[in-house]
């Protein structure tokens, strides 16, 4: 079971409170944690990466043992922390303005 921390806001759309885990066939990458996510909750499609494209959108962040995995390709393996249910894989709402 990967553990998944969703921002606030995503928490109060899809009426839940604290983490949430989700189990992944196959190989545990960033698109398949989205897919498990937005399967179990489809009020949350489209809120961390396009509908159409599938690509992050702009103020979303996902990080996993203190790193920024936001950049990485999506199909990139998660750490082995995350994998082993140590770690959480974290999603966060990214701050704008100046």
């Amino acid at each position: 079971m990967i553990r998944v921390v969703l921002p606030p806001h995503l928490r109060t759309l899809a009426q839940i409170s604290g983490e949430v885990t989700v189990s992944i066939e196959g190989d545990p990458t960033q698109r398949h944690v989205l897919d498990a996510i937005e399967l179990r909750y489809p009020m949350l499609r489209g809120t961390m990466r396009d509908r159409a494209t599938g690509n992050r959108r702009a103020l979303v962040r996902f990080f996993a043992c203190s790193e920024d995995l936001s950049n990485e390709s999506p199909d990139a393996p998660l750490p082995p922390e995350v994998v082993a249910g140590k770690e959480p894989f974290l999603i966060v709402g990214a701050m704008a303005g100046g």
